[in-house]
C-alpha cells in the first residue's frame, strides 16, 4: 500500500473524478463495492458541473488518491466555517476493503489542518446508510444529533426510491486516529 499517492484534481481530472463518484455510488457497478446507494437512489450522484465548481472554489478542493497514475480514490475538502466539510468520498468499488479510504481520510484530515487549521471535519451521510455510519465512527466520526433533509426533487442528487431519505451529520476531530 506504500505505493499510493496523493494529490489535488485540476479541470483535466473532471471527467474520470465524476466517473469514479458514480461507480462506488449508483448503478449496477456500484454493487461491486459495499458503498453503494443503488438500492436507495437511481440517477446521478454528481456531475462535471458540480465538480468543476468544487474545483473553482478558492475554499475547497478534490484529493485524489492513486496508484500507477490510476485514480483509486477522490474526496471534497471544503473549509466551512472553523470546521472542514468532507464529502464526494468515493473509492473504487474494486479496490474497496483495502485500505485506500483510510488512507486518503487521513491525508484529507492533515490537509485540512495544514490548510484551514480546521480543529475537526463534518460530513453527511444519508440516514439509511447504517453500515457506512458505523464505519465512519470506527475511524472517529460521531453523529452529531443534527439531521438534514434529503434534496428530493432535485434530480442532481438523484432520485429517491423512498420518501423518508435524509442526511445525518457526522464530526471528527481532526488528527483522530484512522
Amino acid at each position: 500500500m506504500t505505493d499510493l499517492t496523493f494529490r489535488e484534481a485540476g479541470p483535466a481530472d473532471v471527467a474520470g473524478v465524476v466517473a469514479l463518484v458514480e461507480s462506488a455510488y449508483r448503478g449496477e457497478s456500484s454493487r461491486a463495492g459495499w458503498t453503494t446507494e443503488a438500492g436507495l437512489l437511481d440517477g446521478r450522484r454528481t456531475d462535471e458541473d458540480a465538480v468543476a465548481a468544487v474545483l473553482a472554489d478558492p475554499d475547497a478542493t478534490v484529493l485524489l488518491a492513486e496508484r500507477d497514475g490510476r485514480t483509486l480514490g477522490c474526496c471534497e475538502l471544503r473549509r466551512a466555517g472553523e470546521l472542514a466539510y468532507f464529502g464526494m468520498f468515493a473509492v473504487d468499488p474494486a479496490s474497496q476493503g483495502g485500505g485506500i479510504g483510510r488512507r486518503l481520510l487521513t491525508h484529507a484530515d492533515a490537509e485540512a489542518v495544514r490548510r484551514w487549521g480546521a480543529p475537526a471535519m463534518e460530513m453527511t451521510v444519508i440516514a439509511q446508510r447504517r453500515d457506512l455510519i458505523a464505519w465512519y465512527e470506527r475511524l472517529g466520526f460521531a453523529t452529531t444529533g443534527e439531521r438534514r433533509p434529503f434534496p428530493h426533487g432535485d434530480e442532481r442528487f438523484g432520485r429517491p426510491r423512498r420518501d423518508d431519505l435524509e442526511f445525518v451529520v457526522l464530526r471528527r476531530p481532526t488528527g483522530a486516529a484512522s
